[in-house]
Parts: C-alpha cells; sequence; structure tokens
C-alpha cells in the first residue's frame, strides 16, 4: 500500500480536492490518500464549492461529503511516501515539520512538471530496476525526479508551481483552481500507476 499526502492552508478546498480526486483515481491500486492544512480549519467540511468542483469530475459523494479538515502535524508525515504540497510555502512547512520528508516532498505542480520530461517507457525502466516493492519502485522515481530538479532551471514565473488559493474567492478561482490541479494530478497518477504495476506486466 502506497500513501500518499496533500497539504494546503485550511484544509477545506485545495489539499482535500486533490485528495478526493486521487483517491477515486488510485484506490483500487493500492494507494491511500489523506490530506491536513498548516492552519487548518478542524473539523469542517470541504467548501461548497470545492464539493460541486468535485461531483462535476464525477468524484462519488461518500468521498466529497466525508471529508473533515484536519490540522497538520508530525505524525501525518511518518507514513506518506509522497508528499503533495499546493504551493512551496507549504513544502517548506512540510520540510520544516518532517526533514527526512525532503526528498519525497514536491508542490503538484513541480512533480507534474519534472514528470512530464520523462516518457512512461523511461519511468518505467527506472521503477523496474528498483524492483516489485511499489514502495521501493516510487522511491526510485521520486529520486530521478528530484535529480532532474537539481539540473533544470527554476520556472521564470516561481509561482508556476504553486496552486491558487480559492478560499473565499469567486467561483472562476475556483474553476483556476481545478484548471492547474486536474493536469497536475493526471501526471501524478501516471507516476503512481507504473510505481504500482509489477514490472511484468510492462
Amino acid at each position: 500500500m502506497l500513501h500518499v499526502f496533500t497539504v494546503c492552508t485550511g484544509n477545506i478546498c485545495r489539499s482535500p480536492f486533490a485528495e478526493i480526486i486521487l483517491q477515486d483515481e488510485l484506490g483500487d491500486r493500492g494507494v491511500r490518500v489523506a490530506s491536513a492544512g498548516v492552519r487548518a480549519l478542524v473539523d469542517q467540511p470541504m467548501t461548497p464549492e470545492a464539493m460541486q468542483l468535485a461531483r462535476q469530475y464525477g468524484v462519488p459523494e461518500p468521498l466529497v461529503g466525508g471529508h473533515r479538515a484536519r490540522w497538520l502535524n508530525e505524525s501525518h508525515l511518518a507514513e506518506p511516501d509522497l508528499v503533495l504540497a499546493m504551493t512551496r510555502e507549504h513544502r517548506r512547512a512540510v520540510v520544516e515539520l518532517a526533514p527526512a520528508k525532503l526528498r519525497a516532498t514536491f508542490t503538484v505542480r513541480e512533480l507534474a512538471r519534472l514528470a512530464g520530461l520523462v516518457p512512461d517507457a523511461d519511468a518505467a525502466r527506472i521503477a523496474d530496476a528498483a524492483g516489485t516493492d511499489p514502495g521501493d519502485r516510487l522511491r526510485a522515481l521520486l529520486a530521478h525526479l528530484g535529480s532532474v530538479r537539481g539540473e533544470l532551471d527554476p520556472p521564470a514565473d516561481p509561482a508556476a508551481d504553486d496552486v491558487v488559493d480559492p478560499y473565499r474567492r469567486a467561483w472562476e478561482v475556483y474553476e483556476q483552481m481545478a484548471g492547474e490541479l486536474m493536469p497536475a494530478l493526471g501526471e501524478i497518477v501516471r507516476v503512481l500507476d507504473i510505481a504500482t504495476s509489477p514490472p511484468a506486466s510492462r
């Protein structure tokens, strides 16, 4: 079982939206997804707008309505194989709280940008060299993507690796959030799919 953790500020818009999209896409692949916020509105559900967006993307109602916000703490970061932050600020907060997660923590758009540079065949070869355990396969992929990160210039606009915060803003900003997240989550699903696929199937 792979563990993925998403992080934002209040844990009622961006990170739970990413969480339930990934859980819906990957739940049958042996991937468990959870989320928390660095300044969470504890026990609050997702905002109505985030819920509406999730429903529009076909997420089942139990996942949409079941979320309750949690305040990020160190215990949440003990198990995850991958931590997906919504912004560079959130990524920094995760690493400050759990320095051992440095190599497993990316902003969601950053990881997608890096993964987009690695074709399926190359990613499968990297994962296959690590064996059959999904955790080992994912660590190998993340290590490779981390090395790619170290070799590339950062985006001209550093905010390109962040996801906009729609909280208490217009519906159009929620649509912008989804427009930034959905392509990135698609890339991450691809990476996790490779990590959870046995070498013999590729």
